[in-house]
């Protein structure tokens, strides 16, 4: 607690990167008093042309923080895809890329499959995360981000696997 003032003055007197100017400027239209110098005793300017002053900064200052705010959501939207909506019912597959070693204890990852499932959404939570129904043997949250699962599809007639039948070697034994 006692560190508090000064971080709290440091952090006031920072220069912010988007409007090029400290907080406490911003505020007070004067940089903050460093050290003990003793005020004077005159007239301040007019209240009007102090408030036009102001309202002037504050503007500038909002102007740098959308165009920012802009640069930021361009910059965060570049990789963005639209979501896949998922209602109650619908089959999905979880990927086990978070939890590979807790889930399947294999030695070779390159031959495990990508997802797991299929699971049926249990619920809607929000427009980023659904409640599944899942087996308590997994050891993981209910819960699961929409961009750990994908929409299961049914196969279609022909394209379950078949299995090779068994190779005979002489003597009898496979």
């Amino acid at each position: 607690m006692e560190w508090l003032a000064t971080a709290e003055f440091a952090f006031n007197n920072k220069v912010h990167i988007a409007t090029k100017s400290s907080l406490f400027k911003v505020n007070y239209e004067r940089e903050p008093r460093v050290g003990f110098d003793i005020r004077k005793k005159e007239k301040h300017v007019k209240a009007e042309e102090f408030a036009k002053e102001m309202k002037d900064r504050h503007e500038k200052v909002k102007a740098a923080l959308v165009k920012s705010q802009e640069k930021m959501k361009r910059y965060a939207d570049k990789n963005r895809k639209e979501v896949e909506k998922y209602k109650v019912g619908d089959k999905v597959l979880i990927s086990i890329k978070d939890f590979l070693m807790k889930l399947i204890k294999r030695v070779i990852e390159k031959l495990m499959e990508k997802y797991i499932g299929p699971y049926v959404v249990k619920k809607i939570v929000s427009e980023n995360a659904v409640e599944l129904e899942l087996l308590v043997l997994l050891r993981i949250y209910l819960v699961v981000k929409i961009r750990r699962i994908v929409k299961y599809q049914e196969q279609i007639e022909g394209q379950k696997k078949i299995l090779p039948l068994l190779v005979e070697i002489e003597g009898g034994k496979v």
